[in-house]
């Protein structure tokens, strides 16, 4: 079967809409512009649905009449790893008016309730089955600190590392970062990563790039309240990127493989941080460390689906190195990487996941699965993006920009750029982005384009990102 073929891929989208033709769905919670593309396929399907909103987010919102809004309140949180360690709680414990709204909305209990991964599967939700979301024991295994047994076990060559007790104290910690570090670049020391003991933590939030003494510190400071264990890694300079697959299962054939996606982790050399940005399949490696990724990537989900009983989406993240690819964590999920490669076809990619995350089999191979590879390639995808924390853009922008001299302005009246920079306010701080953007081509970087999306936040809005650099192509 050739799923690059638009009729063939409508038509196999149309029989997993099987799932959900007709059925009353309550989305959520998350935040409301994040979920207008599902609320309209759903409808589509002729689905009555209500939404839990978080807040409005940026973008556009599902149109007036499509879904039932109804609010629900984050607590306050001060991380993107803290926001999403509350959806299952704040799922599982809605106050007494949203449980109100959602009966009366489904008085017969017959809704699929379709969430985030960060809302588990394993038990239903006010007595409706969960969607989207993911077992618990999948969840756990995005553990920092678990990733390295995974690699060993599917034989993907990976870089050095230690798992360190931090009640060893700090000083035990600097010895191990002294043996790590590479010898030829001390200069870019070691970076730590925390375990998930209190929940999944991500966004960057827990992990630190250590150098001197103050890194070493800072970091130590920040990891033992939150922590048992840290894994140290030597600093790996490259591309920072990854790759994804679909684990079908072995009577599929086993698991489906994509392409690489570019990962805009920024540097700030100041502050010696990560700065996360977009996601983007424009940029190209050179073809034999694509083939080397996809290998990787096939292992890892042939020893998920055998050890841990695991199908959907999953994502390999890494850096292109010097000397190749080196895995640096597992995603057991349909991550930001997957939703950016799934761009060609959000419907299909989105009910795909949902019937291998439900044990449903969705009557596709490997080979149906990688027959759009094509499409992959010949349909470039994504922008750059920043989440700002503790910051306002004071509501929403929405406002053209053009790219001058490395650096991004505002459009003069009139003019037509063809990229616009969205922003709102989120619980954290806000989002933004760069949507629609047309400033990239298939070999560009989304780094570089990234770093002058952050810059004029900074400018136009005192973000606070500071100054960040784009990773070096090594290869």
């Amino acid at each position: 079967m050739d799923l690059s073929d638009e009729t063939t891929r409508a038509a196999v989208t149309a029989r997993l809409g099987e799932l959900y033709a007709g059925r009353p769905v309550v989305v959520g919670p998350g935040v409301l512009a994040g979920w207008t593309p599902l609320v309209a396929r759903l409808r589509a399907l002729g689905c009555r649905v209500l939404v839990l909103s978080t807040g409005t987010g940026a973008g556009p919102v599902p149109e007036p009449g499509d879904c039932t809004v109804v609010h629900v309140a984050l607590p306050p949180t001060a991380s993107m790893t803290e926001e999403v360690r509350v959806l299952d709680r704040v799922t599982r414990s809605l106050p007494p008016d949203v449980v109100a709204a959602i009966e009366a909305f489904d008085p017969d209990r017959e809704a699929w309730w379709c969430a985030t991964p960060f809302v588990t599967n394993d038990e239903p939700v006010l007595g409706r089955r969960v969607l989207g979301g993911r077992p618990a024991a999948w969840l756990a295994l995005e553990d920092k600190t678990l990733a390295d047994d995974v690699w060993d076990a599917a034989g993907v060559e990976r870089a050095p590392y230690a798992l360190c007790d931090l009640e060893a104290g700090a000083d035990a910690l600097a010895r191990v970062s002294a043996e790590l570090a590479d010898r030829a670049r001390p200069d870019l020391g070691v970076v730590w990563s925390g375990d998930a003991r209190d929940g999944l933590n991500g966004g960057g939030n827990f992990v630190r790039w250590v150098v001197d003494e103050r890194d070493r510190a800072a970091a130590h400071a920040f990891f033992s309240p939150r922590c048992d264990r840290v894994r140290v890694m030597p600093f790996l300079d490259g591309v920072p990127c990854s790759i994804h697959g679909f684990v079908l299962g072995p009577e599929a054939g086993g698991t489906a493989v994509f392409r690489p996606v570019e990962m805009a982790i920024l540097r700030h050399l100041e502050t010696r941080s990560f700065v996360y940005g977009g996601l983007s399949t424009w940029w190209d490696p050179p073809a034999a460390d694509r083939a080397v990724m996809r290998t990787a990537a096939r292992r890892v989900g042939d020893h998920l689906a055998a050890a841990h009983g695991y199908r959907g989406a999953f994502g390999v993240d890494g850096v292109l190195t010097a000397d190749g690819f080196r895995p640096t964590e597992l995603n057991s999920r349909a991550s930001a990487g997957v939703s950016t490669l799934a761009q060609v076809d959000p419907g299909f990619f989105s009910l795909l996941q949902d019937h291998l995350v439900a044990g449903l089999d969705p009557g596709l191979t490997v080979a149906d699965v990688e027959s759009l590879l094509p499409l992959l390639d010949a349909r470039r995808t994504g922008r750059p993006s920043a989440v700002g924390q503790g910051v306002s853009v004071g509501g929403a922008v929405d406002q053209p920009v053009l790219l001058r001299d490395g650096r991004l302005e505002r459009a003069p009246a009139g003019v037509v750029s063809g990229t616009t920079l969205v922003a709102a306010d989120t619980p954290v701080g806000f989002f933004a982005k760069l949507d629609p953007c047309t400033l990239l081509a298939p070999g560009d970087r989304l780094a570089p384009l990234n770093v002058a999306l952050m810059a004029h936040l900074d400018e136009a809005h005192g973000a606070g990102f500071g100054p960040l650099e784009a990773a070096p192509d090594l290869r």
